[in-house]
């Protein structure tokens, strides 16, 4: 399958089992710049792509076209979804792990998830970090990452107060987290929703989970690997 002149990656193949995207996954580079980060999403010995990548200035390079799968996602789930490359469009942002996010490239992002979510009519609880799909194993877009800036403009989702703390394993699996140990469980919940909260389980996290599982259950459907 050759690949078209404009998207320079040539680490992609076709979305299996004819499934179409219904998740985006956000991803930071952790790199020292932008320019290493393209190099490497387009090598093919890295095996690994995006199907976007936002410079920090908030420049947009498309690599992979999003009718087929890219190499972003790895091992986890989110629900039902298993083979998360398939299920997914994967954006990256160039930023080294431990820097804020700017304003150019924070407004160049939701640029492209408002175009992609309606192209492909995906709901804004389906925008999720790469720490969510695979707690313990990933940590981007990491603490400094502004949802809920996102969630203000409807392209994610933020916990509302006043729900009761309930069942937090299960309100968090329901929400869309995968089956990990409790204490990857939490960390990665509180890495997206509280990334200052110390210390055991509280009633903060008990309720948030309550909240967001009421209003934003994920497809439960399992579909194949």
């Amino acid at each position: 399958m050759p690949m078209r002149a404009e998207f320079p990656s040539p680490n992609f193949g076709p979305r299996r089992n004819g499934v179409l995207p219904d998740l985006i996954v956000l991803h930071y580079t952790a790199m020292p710049s932008c320019a290493e980060a393209a190099a490497r999403l387009c090598d093919a010995a890295a095996e690994v792509s995006a199907h976007y990548l936002i410079s920090e200035r908030g420049a947009v390079q498309a690599l992979v076209p999003e009718e087929l799968r890219a190499w972003h996602a790895g091992a986890g789930g989110w629900g039902g979804a298993q083979d998360v490359n398939s299920r997914s469009i994967g954006i990256e942002l160039a930023n080294p792990g431990d820097a804020p996010f700017s304003e150019p490239q924070m407004a160049a992002l939701e640029g492209v998830l408002a175009d992609v979510m309606a192209r492909w009519q995906i709901a804004a609880a389906r925008v999720i970090g790469h720490s969510d799909m695979a707690p313990g194993r990933k940590a981007d877009p990491g603490p400094r990452f502004d949802w809920q800036r996102l969630a203000r403009r409807g392209l994610s989702v933020w916990p509302e107060p006043g729900a009761e703390p309930g069942d937090f394993r299960a309100d968090a699996r329901r929400f869309g987290y995968p089956d990990v140990a409790d204490d990857l469980l939490l960390a990665a919940f509180r890495l997206r929703f509280r990334p200052m909260a110390q210390g055991p389980l509280d009633a903060v996290d008990a309720a948030w989970a309550a909240d967001l599982a009421a209003r934003f259950p994920v497809d439960a459907v399992a579909f194949a690997a």
